[in-house]
């Protein structure tokens, strides 16, 4: 074994302690966070050479997150390595901690791998070392054989986590940006008052707590009011111990559209965020069914409709599985390869402005003489005429024959007050005056939702809605993902507020199917 000594440098940085840590990170720990390398405190960071080598090829993908974070690493990297010695023995960190990059010998010595007991139980358990999951967990087993302080791999891919413990090494998620643990927290709070409180309340439209009444509130954080008598109402924390009413229409509007109204407590939480202008971030959690995409939609259109409207207009999107994934294999325009992704909000459009025309008498089309209906075309004929138009048709070319009507909400699209947003190009952008839905914000990493969120200018609001109990991105959970966390580092700011929806409106079996499958 002597010929490996010279593997790891004498003089090597890295602290020895009772309370020192050695963290060997995995590559998408890195991608995940660039600055994690700053975020161990006081302790030991290894980086396995192999992953350097992953990073290396994902920087190739420059349109996407994941290479924008590469070449970050990279860059870190070779600032707090600028040379040969550095890289051997490793760096001391301005936060107490070592930084140094690991090469495993035992890689290219099939001999000592044999021989070595922790490398003979790897090999046991993982035998396929082409694969640089598998060399990484090696590396981190060569640390903590040739050094004092536990090690630990931290990792945000499961599966290596579950790999590493089998060989007996200590494996664990990223933790820096996971919100603190403890128990879900309820929709709303119930805050104790007499029935004169509410009577006074209710007349002059907001009522002082107290500093005790109000101690544990955040700013912007919606209650209910409730007497030993059961008279309820709801309101919202402005802070200095005052509550107000909630300041929301009897109903809202799309322009050409329905009415629609809330049908429970929480969505009336939720609206009064939407059509508060003082609010620029609302976050919201709610189950499938309960009515974040509808009321969304809809109050952000019923801002837009008329001169007078704080917005110029609205800005759709949703991650595409995460932030800056290539859409290039779906043919057509941005709008036609985003379709597949934001059907939910075609259908909730479909809902709040229909192609048929309502049978409610206050939405009824007003009958006209034989003679007027001779000089006026109908409402079906003006709607095919812009269809045609709008797709090329007539005397000017194309396909001849009958053409779909286009929808009212597709008008919307068109004329641009509707806007089919794709995260992936995001990047650079200023968006100003817009209303800015995110939908499936769970799905993003906290990082992804800071560069979404800073793209909002002055004058435009963005609403992050999702539920953190549906993930699909390997990478976050239920307390790392960009959701969770957005809400928990923004809450009591005067500019964000945040609801909880757990009512289910869609009908009785979906609110069934999402409580019990």
């Amino acid at each position: 074994m002597e010929h490996l000594s010279g593997a790891i440098a004498s003089k090597s940085q890295l602290k020895v302690s009772a309370k020192a840590k050695t963290f060997v990170l995995d590559t998408n720990v890195l991608l995940h966070d660039p600055q994690s390398i700053f975020k161990f405190e006081d302790n030991n960071l290894a980086i396995p050479v192999e992953v350097l080598e992953e990073l290396d090829a994902i920087k190739t993908e420059q349109s996407t997150e994941r290479g924008r974070n590469a070449h970050r690493v990279h860059r870190i990297l070779s600032e707090l390595l600028p040379d040969t010695r550095s890289m051997h023995e490793g760096v001391k960190l301005e936060n107490g901690g070592t930084l140094q990059v690991i090469i495993n010998p035992y890689m290219a010595d099939s001999e000592a791998m044999r021989e070595a007991p922790l490398m003979k139980k790897l090999r046991a358990v993982l035998s396929d070392f082409s694969k640089k999951d598998n060399r990484i967990i090696a590396s981190a087993l060569f640390v903590q054989e040739r050094y004092t302080p536990p090690t630990i791999l931290v990792t945000k891919d499961v599966n290596v986590a579950l790999k590493a413990r089998a060989v007996g090494l200590e494996a664990q998620d990223y933790l820096n940006d996971k919100v603190p643990e403890g128990d879900d927290e309820d929709a709303y709070r119930e805050i104790p008052v007499t029935i004169y409180e509410i009577q006074r309340f209710c007349s002059e439209g907001e009522f002082d707590l107290g500093e005790e009444g109000a101690k544990e509130l955040f700013l912007n954080e919606y209650i209910l009011l409730r007497s030993d008598e059961g008279k309820t109402m709801p309101a919202r924390y402005y802070g200095n111990g005052i509550v107000k009413r909630l300041r929301i229409p009897e109903s809202i509007k799309a322009p050409g559209g329905i009415s629609i109204r809330s049908r429970n407590l929480e969505q009336q939480f939720f609206m009064d965020a939407l059509l508060d202008d003082s609010i620029s971030l609302v976050t919201c959690f709610g189950k499938a069914g309960t009515g974040k995409t509808l009321l969304s939609i809809g109050c952000a259109l019923h801002q837009t409709h008329d001169d007078r409207s704080l917005y110029d207009g609205v800005s759709i999107s949703r991650p595409v599985m995460a932030l800056g994934k290539d859409i290039g294999f779906l043919p057509g325009t941005m709008e036609e390869k985003m379709k597949p992704w934001l059907q939910p909000y075609f259908d909730a459009l479909e809902v709040l402005m229909p192609s048929k025309p309502t049978k409610e008498p206050q939405f009824a089309a007003k009958k006209v003489s034989k003679k007027q209906q001779k000089k006026q075309p109908s409402a079906l004929e003006t709607s095919r005429q812009e269809s045609v138009s709008s797709h090329g048709g007539g005397h000017g070319g194309g396909s001849h024959g009958p053409v779909a009507p286009m929808k009212p909400y597709e008008r919307l699209i068109k004329s641009g007050l509707v806007e089919v947003e794709a995260l992936c190009f995001i990047r650079g952008r200023s968006i100003a005056r817009r209303f800015f839905i995110l939908d499936e914000a769970q799905q993003l990493t906290p990082h992804e939702v800071k560069t979404v969120i800073t793209r909002i200018s002055e004058g435009s609001k963005i609403v992050l809605i999702g539920d953190p109990a549906q993930i699909d991105n390997p990478y976050v959970d239920a307390r790392s993902n960009g959701l969770v966390y957005c809400h928990n580092r923004m809450k009591g700011h005067a500019l964000s507020a945040h609801v909880k929806l757990t009512k289910g409106e869609r009908s009785k079996l979906a609110e069934l199917a999402a409580d019990l499958l």
